[in-house]
């Protein structure tokens, strides 16, 4: 499928979290899926391990079910004192923009089942996937850039994507559902639609020279 006519810098920058604006009513076609995860096998992996893999569910009694439980777990996320909308209280401009966010949380938890298409990126570890203490970062880091660049790829098809990771309250569950191997741990859940909206912009986000250290902090 041709791609938006998007600079590399506009895509970076413009590629958001996509809740609300997913059409939860036509379909996407596997063969654009697996062009977004054929771009995404193109992303760094330590070593050059590659040991990715990534669940496409489309299944609707699969995603109805997955969706129950992503349901439960944003309720619960939303109760919390962590929850989106409860952050930064003292700045009324950040703590609007809290609450949208957690509005359209809550509205996709109602609905994460509809959505046509479910991706869930995998690592199969070694050692009967149990997570060792250590090199989280060195882990995780070899399959996070693909996500990444799925959701890259898709944005630059037209169609709108969320990270999530809630789910993963209810791993084992969702884990027997898809019937994933002992050894296979989850990383997240990418809900994938046609983005229903007009356009995308860049974010609000804190001044680079609040978050920049040069030589040391």
């Amino acid at each position: 499928m041709p791609t938006l006519p998007l600079s590399p810098d506009e895509l970076l920058t413009t590629t958001r979290t996509v809740r609300r604006r997913l059409d939860l009513t036509r379909p996407v076609p596997l063969e654009l899926v697996r062009e977004c995860l054929e771009v995404a096998l193109q992303a760094p992996s330590g070593s050059n391990r590659q040991g990715w893999h990534f669940v496409v569910v489309t299944d609707p009694m699969l995603r109805a079910e997955i969706g129950l439980l992503y349901q439960r777990a944003v309720r619960a996320y939303l109760a919390s004192e962590s929850s989106a909308g409860r952050l930064f209280p003292d700045d009324p401009a950040r703590a609007a923009v809290q609450s949208r966010v957690a509005d359209s949380v809550a509205w996709l938890g109602d609905r994460m089942g509809q959505v046509p298409v479910l991706m869930v990126p995998c690592l199969r570890l070694d050692g009967g996937g149990e997570l060792t203490a250590g090199n989280q970062a060195g882990l995780w880091g070899s399959l996070l850039p693909a996500v990444w660049s799925y959701m890259l790829a898709a944005r630059a098809r037209g169609l709108g994507t969320a990270w999530t990771t809630l789910h993963l309250t209810y791993e084992a569950e969702v884990a027997e559902l898809l019937g994933l191997p002992e050894e296979v741990r989850q990383a997240a859940l990418v809900p994938t639609a046609w983005y229903t909206g007009d356009g995308f912009r860049p974010a609000r986000r804190q001044p680079l020279d609040e978050v920049l250290h040069v030589d040391r902090w």
